[in-house]
């Protein structure tokens, strides 16, 4: 009976992903043996390669292959004053409120999701104070002291040290307005509320470019970098339907910024946002010249004209982006003959596991081994000996591994092994020696 699929299902409840992202280790709960710590989510064995290929893939589009972007890697713990020129120890700040009957803490604007209250007897409405501001920084200390000298913080994103370091940049790197610096890198907010599991996270990782323009060209810059981010994300192989851009309100831009306009993409809970393309202006260079005391504007050699560069920022969220491909991934596909299936159909490039190397017999160990240590030279392999072939595709295919190669008791005589392909399940014959090839060709091609 054919093996083909039916009716294949879209991801509709969130816990049906974060049990399958337990269960196969792309990312569970921190510190999970003692209950866990709310806004703190580690990355298994699938998840980290997952990550770091999204991470890959990103760097070689916006900075190796352009030849006016630069990459850094910066402290996590900047000097103080950077945040005060930056406005986030005086402004960086949620409404809050606290029940003072369960002790709970909520976001004033997300009071409709706070349910309802534990410690009230008779009434399950909670006892809120009056809101009150919250800054999302979170504090550590330097040194051994611990006064007020000695404060400093996590930083909330990573575009601030890029502005500190833009004239050490371009000097060293011989740079010429425009040219862009950019990173990758841990960031960390204090969320009074974090949810939608990675979405809204205490620590989380940003991939953030910061270009730098003459103003009379920051429009043009502006819509260049919005449509190249959008083709990152098509390349990536999001459906049309659940990618949309939303400019901001007037009142929704940040004091600031000239213009905004959000990548959303559409998670089981509603529209969110995973990236962001901002025209900055100024502000951030001017803050920083005024606060340190150097100037970093620059001089045109041609004209002699002296001006503070205009910053288009694009800000990714790593890890909304690693939620947005799982979910966009997520499949239950119903087969001819009543059996099922959940496959993850990450596109190759990003795939955890790129091929899974899997005898027919254990009798087959050593030429299955053999075929997997030279296909580890060039990308992450699994081998899989235990239980039956279909139970270990199926294994491979919550994985989201594109391709399975088997080896069975007729590759001794004919020399080949059978390639099934995750999405289609057809299977292919391929000699041997041409399997690292077959397999790099469809890993590496582009969306």
């Amino acid at each position: 009976m054919s093996d083909e699929p039916v009716a294949p299902r879209r991801l509709e409840r969130m816990e049906d992903l974060v049990s399958l992202c337990a269960r196969r280790g792309f990312v569970f709960q921190s510190s999970e043996i003692y209950g866990g710590i709310n806004g703190f989510w580690d990355y298994g064995p699938l998840g980290a390669e997952l990550k770091n290929n999204l991470k890959a893939l990103w760097w070689q589009r916006v900075v190796r292959e352009r030849p006016d972007v630069e990459g850094i890697d910066s402290a996590i713990i900047a000097h103080p004053r950077t945040w005060e020129a930056s406005g986030h120890v005086e402004h960086f700040s949620d409404p809050m409120v606290d029940c003072r009957a369960c002790k709970k803490r909520f976001r004033a604007d997300q009071l409709e999701d706070s349910g309802k209250c534990s410690a009230r007897e008779g009434s399950s409405e909670h006892d809120f104070t009056e809101p009150r501001n919250f800054n999302l920084m979170l504090r550590t200390h330097i040194g051994a002291s611990e006064d007020d000298a000695a404060v400093a913080f996590l930083r909330a994103e990573t575009c601030q040290p890029i502005f500190n370091d833009f004239k050490r940049v371009r000097e060293a790197a011989r740079q010429k307005i425009p040219f862009g610096i950019a990173q990758i890198g841990k960031a960390f907010r204090n969320e009074i509320n974090p949810r939608n599991f990675t979405f809204r996270s205490r620590e989380f990782e940003q991939a953030e470019l910061e270009f730098f323009c003459h103003p009379s060209e920051r429009e043009r810059w502006f819509e260049h970098w919005l449509g190249e981010r959008l083709r990152f994300y098509q390349e990536l192989g999001f459906d049309e339907d659940h990618l949309r851009t939303r400019p901001h309100e007037d009142d929704e831009l940040a004091h600031y910024a000239r213009a905004a306009i959000d990548v959303e993409f559409l998670f089981p809970f509603g529209w969110q946002e995973i990236e962001g393309v901002h025209d900055r202006g100024d502000w951030d260079l001017s803050r920083h010249s005024e606060y340190s005391g150097k100037d970093l504007a620059v001089t045109d050699p041609e004209t002699k004209e002296h001006y503070m560069p205009m910053v288009i920022e694009t800000s990714a969220g790593v890890d909304r982006t690693c939620l947005a491909l799982l979910v966009n991934a997520y499949e239950e596909e119903t087969l001819e003959g009543g059996d099922s299936r959940v496959v993850m159909r990450l596109h190759p490039a990003l795939a955890p596991i790129k091929a899974a190397v899997l005898p027919l017999s254990k009798k087959l160990a050593e030429p299955a081994h053999a075929l997997e240590m030279e296909l580890r030279r060039s990308m992450n392999v699994f081998y899989d000996d235990a239980g039956n072939i279909g139970r270990r595709y199926r294994r491979q295919d919550e994985a989201g591994t594109p391709f399975c190669v088997t080896i069975d008791f007729q590759s001794a005589d004919d020399g080949k092994a059978t390639v099934r392909d995750r999405d289609s399940m057809s299977q292919d014959r391929v000699p041997l020696e041409g399997i690292q090839a077959f397999l790099r060709d469809r890993v590496e091609r582009r969306a």
